[in-house]
């Protein structure tokens, strides 16, 4: 593993497009964020289905943990005392942990909300299990990971106003208290943003963060809040008039978004960072994404196509393996499949990003991204 460090997270930009688009880098204890950047989720400490030598062949810049999972199962003082969640998982790249804001949203019917925090219905047993503003983070300190995030209320993406604006008001309340806990010294914590889809939330909870921010600088700020509900477009019109505004020195994160579409529409409008389940969830159900738009294993006339999933990809499983091998291991309901399917998404997803970052050091992004939606938009490859 190397050896962990202290770093600052001071975002550097390095070239832009004419628009809010931007490459840039930050550092961590666990090596350079080189931006835009695709990080995939592993949730239980693994990215399912594939192991980190195949994920170091992908090389994302950022892996994602639980801190509700890890927390519960193994649990955050028996990874501390393995030397943390780097050791614990064979990853010595960076890592991010979510807050457990998210589980507020998908666990809703599991758990109780309270000023002083969620209380669970633990998924595993039914056992009560409390998560505080405080208790995450002195999770999040076990784990040891690089990047922390607050705990936040996720509200569901069609809650009216004065729900929201209550849920918003409780998210900043627990932001201060999060920041009385200490972290390791190669830690930072980045804040969370909400307020759905009124710009005038959304812009009234970021000067709250930064009143706080004035005292003690966030390392970062996320975008959390949408892809929960909310109508698409409702959800882009928040991204176009909304990311432009959070600080421009620090790293900008749009939580739970990772369709290709969505990843390309998002750097336009200034993100840097992006996490979802989908493309490894997609390839565990035989959906693959590629440069010419979705294509689906399940179908028969994948059965004798000798040809790789996606000409124009480099990853293992298109260098190696036929559509017809894959397409026969889906059928059979076989593992390698899983794996392999995977190690494509995923090679694609961070691809993407990668690409989009060369592009804008190369001042040609707006072709880049024609380009894209161009191949996109063809019949199913």
């Amino acid at each position: 593993m190397s050896p962990v460090t202290i770093r600052r997270f001071l975002f550097c930009k390095e070239s832009g497009s004419p628009a809010a688009a931007r490459a840039g880098r930050f550092a961590t204890g666990h090596g350079e964020v080189l931006t835009p950047a695709f990080m995939p989720v592993g949730t239980q400490g693994t990215v399912k289905a594939i192991t980190p030598a195949q994920l170091r062949d992908i090389a994302p810049q950022v892996v994602l943990g639980n801190t509700y999972h890890l927390g519960l199962r193994p649990g955050d003082a028996l990874v501390a005392r393995l030397g943390g969640l780097h050791r614990f998982m064979g990853w010595d790249g960076p890592i991010l942990t979510d807050s457990g804001g998210f589980q507020v949203f998908s666990l809703a019917s599991l758990r109780r909300m309270s000023e002083e925090g969620v209380t669970f219905k633990s998924h595993l047993d039914g056992s009560p299990q409390f998560l505080s503003p405080e208790r995450s983070l002195e999770i999040q300190r076990n784990l040891g990971s690089d990047i922390c995030m607050a705990l936040d209320e996720c509200p569901p993406g069609r809650m009216e106003r004065p729900g929201l604006e209550a849920s918003m008001a409780r998210t900043t309340r627990w932001l201060a208290r999060s920041r009385a806990v200490p972290l390791q010294p190669h830690q930072g914590l980045f804040a969370i943003n909400q307020g759905g889809t009124h710009l005038d939330l959304r812009r009234r909870h970021l000067d709250e963060a930064l009143s706080l921010d004035a005292h003690t600088p966030f390392q970062g700020f996320a975008v959390g809040g949408l892809s929960v509900g909310e109508p698409k477009e409702a959800m882009n019109a928040v991204l176009t008039e909304f990311v432009r505004e959070l600080p421009e020195d620090r790293p900008r994160y749009l939580m739970g978004v990772g369709t290709p579409e969505d990843l390309l529409f998002g750097i336009e409008q200034g993100v840097d960072l992006f996490d979802c389940v989908l493309p490894s969830r997609e390839a565990r159900h035989g959906r693959i994404l590629t440069s010419r738009g979705k294509l689906n294993l399940k179908n028969a006339r994948h059965r004798e196509a000798d040809l790789p999933l996606d000409p124009a990809c480099s990853c293992y499983t298109c260098r190696t393996f036929s559509r017809a091998y894959l397409h026969h291991l889906f059928r059979c309901g076989e593992l390698l499949g899983f794996t392999l399917n995977t190690i494509h998404n995923l090679s694609y997803t961070v691809g993407l990003t990668r690409a989009a970052r060369q592009a804008l050091l190369e001042n040609r992004f707006p072709a880049f991204a024609q380009d894209a939606r161009a191949g996109w938009m063809t019949e199913e490859p």
